[in-house]
């Protein structure tokens, strides 16, 4: 068995083991994780409060209070729900990413991550796939959010041609999203730690973005330390290609951000889950996969 992570030896790897074989093993993890989250009907209905209760109350409360100035991507004045559902869609991402992290430190105290990457099949590969499983969950839903964002009298150009761009940058930062679930699972070590180094991850990235604020409002109230943290959070260029995308603008540097630090993200936790590096610290403790 392979045991090089690089995405050149997966490749090479899944092109020895045949196609069929290796799409067959993707088709099998995607369908695993699905099957399961049907099984969840509380997980999704969490999925939704959380950033219904935002778009219900938060966004209700200020929404004359907090103005949105005409900026790019807006081509006129704009009411605080709607600049707001970007940044909730991106929080559904965010918490399916992170939630598919503890999944993995679970499946990895149980055994079956074990199981699963002592397959006949590159390393990189069977993280990818869990990756894509990761990533749809993120993407359904999200698309469930915006549908009842929308029933509810949230205006998004959601479903026009610019939808079939931002239906790209959302699948785009589910992929990030989840690549750095993916990697924060390497290191988190027990389930019993996972709470502490998510409040680490979760809320800084997210208040730490243009999800809740506009990057111009943080420097015009002199936050500028905020300010600088913001413009470099991979999370606010997710948020922004998605807004852009909505109205059918250049998201600039957005995408490249996106792709490289999702790229990075799942090429580091490869490098994690190598088992001569310790299969993420276990084999250091003796329990290491073969």
């Amino acid at each position: 068995m392979t045991t090089t992570t690089t995405l050149p030896a997966a490749v090479e790897g899944t092109a020895r083991h045949g196609l069929p074989h290796a799409l067959q093993a993707m088709r099998a993890i995607v369908l695993r994780e699905l099957l399961k989250f049907s099984q969840q009907t509380g997980r999704l209905v969490s999925a939704l409060v959380r950033p219904l209760l935002w778009l219900a109350v938060f966004a209700a409360g200020f929404r004359n209070v907090f103005g949105v100035a005409i900026v790019e991507p807006y081509d006129t004045y704009i009411p605080y729900d709607v600049y707001i559902v970007p940044g909730l869609v991106g929080m559904v991402l965010l918490f399916n990413g992170m939630q598919s992290s503890l999944a993995m430190v679970y499946d990895r105290e149980m055994g079956l991550m074990r199981l699963l990457l002592t397959a006949p099949l590159p390393r990189a590969w069977l993280l990818f796939s869990k990756l894509c499983a990761t990533a749809l969950l993120s993407v359904l839903q999200a698309l469930a959010f915006v549908v009842v964002a929308a029933l509810i009298g949230t205006d998004l150009p959601m479903f026009t041609w610019a939808g079939l761009h931002a239906l790209v940058a959302l699948m785009a930062g589910a992929l990030m999203l989840g690549a750095l679930g993916l990697l924060l699972s390497v290191y988190v070590k027990q389930l019993e730690n996972f709470a502490g180094t998510m409040n680490f991850v979760i809320f800084p990235m997210y208040f730490m973005s243009t999800a809740l604020y506009p990057l111009w409002k943080l420097q015009e109230s002199g936050a500028e330390w905020v300010y600088q943290l913001a413009r470099f959070n991979p999370f606010t260029h997710a948020v922004e290609w998605l807004r852009f995308a909505l109205y059918g603008k250049d998201p600039g540097w957005a995408p490249w951000v996106v792709l490289g630090c999702g790229t990075a993200f799942f090429v580091l936790a490869c490098w994690g889950y190598d088992p001569q590096r310790g299969f993420g610290g276990l084999a250091k403790r003796g329990g290491g996969p073969p």
